[in-house]
């Protein structure tokens, strides 16, 4: 049997780390829904939560900010969740969401009909307008809070994309999906970047995926390519330095930043990801130097733009495949896992 619950007051928990919780576990099982109501209306905002569950239903929501970003993580058991106009009516703000599962399919729609939705798949949604989501299975959904100024100030037309699939396994979907999955609750409150590169990679991956950064037709292949290698020249110049962002490299070039994401666009490449390139270059060589030796991890870290000597030691072994320690072993000849295998002794 279905049942629509009714909002009650649901106080969440805070961690010392700054993520905000909410969980069925905390309520008796007669409560939940009633609970899992009031989560959703204080975390995500108005919507009419259903559930043919009943008893066994459960479901968690942990949200944190990441700059003007609100990322949250929302884990259940089946339900349907629906934005109507009353709701809307009733709501004091407005903003959009960006939303993508890490597991299971489900079924959402907002102005162009419902779409089935495969985990990384991703679809942006406009809080002004009404919209549905179905979920037929467990579900863990990573659902962004994005206000309205930042969005338009990615996209010419956003509410054009809202309800639209954005495929998770074409073009420029997967890295947006591959972001999306990463960028968890408990990241956006430690995040291994500054928040502005965080969410200026978010929004140029965005205006990517939904063709927002088509070059236009009276724009010069040559005009472009020209800004390209200026602004990875800036991008080489600068890019020890901490603060660094695309803002700071588009007025070097007297080009509004929107521009700047356009042409690196073009390149088929992200302004951080240009930066995480050059500042990994730099990083390989100097940990394969041997005249290099006496700095520390956290010095070489320093010096190629990373405060956080952690956070660079996690980007070495995404980006060239170990860690700062290993790659020093395999210069001085020694195995990479040596000091592994003889700690397990």
């Amino acid at each position: 049997m279905t049942t629509t619950c009714e909002r009650i007051a649901s106080v969440p928990t805070a961690s010392a780390s700054g993520v905000r919780r909410w969980s069925t576990d905390d309520v008796p099982q007669a409560q939940a829904l009633d609970y899992w109501l009031g989560a959703v209306f204080q975390g995500l905002g108005e919507m009419e939560v259903n559930s043919a569950m009943g008893v066994g239903f459960s479901a968690s929501l942990e949200s944190a900010d990441c700059g003007p970003v609100v990322v949250n993580r929302v884990e259940g058991t089946p339900q349907d969740v629906y934005r109507r106009g009353p709701g809307i009516a009733r709501s004091g703000t407005s903003c959009f969401y960006l939303r993508s599962t890490l597991k299971g399919p489900w079924v959402a729609g907002q102005a162009h009909g419902a779409s089935r939705l495969l985990p990384g798949d991703c679809m942006l949604f406009d809080s002004r307008q009404p919209y549905e989501m179905h979920f037929s299975e467990p579900n863990d959904l990573i659902t962004l809070r994005l206000p309205v100024p930042w969005v338009e100030s990615w996209l010419t037309n956003p509410i054009a994309q809202c309800g639209l699939r954005i495929d998770a396994s074409n073009g420029w979907g997967q890295p947006l999906a591959s972001f999306v999955r990463q960028l968890t609750p408990d990241v956006a409150a430690s995040p291994p970047l500054p928040e502005r590169l965080m969410t200026d990679q978010l929004g140029a991956l965005l205006a990517l995926a939904t063709d927002d950064f088509a070059v236009r037709d009276d724009e010069r292949t040559s005009t472009i390519d020209a800004f390209v290698r200026r602004a990875t020249e800036c991008v080489q110049e600068r890019y020890a330095e901490f603060g660094l962002t695309a803002q700071v490299i588009a007025e070097d070039l007297c080009i509004s930043e929107r521009t700047l994401h356009r042409y690196f666009a073009r390149s088929g490449a992200t302004f951080l990801q240009h930066l995480m390139k050059q500042r990994m270059t730099v990083a390989d060589r100097m940990l394969r130097d041997r005249r290099f030796n006496r700095l520390t991890v956290s010095e070489i870290g320093r010096r190629v733009g990373f405060a956080d000597a952690s956070h660079f030691i996690r980007q070495c072994r995404k980006s060239l495949g170990a860690t700062p320690a290993e790659l020093r072993r395999v210069v001085s000849g020694q195995p990479p896992h040596l000091p592994r295998l003889l700690g397990a002794q």
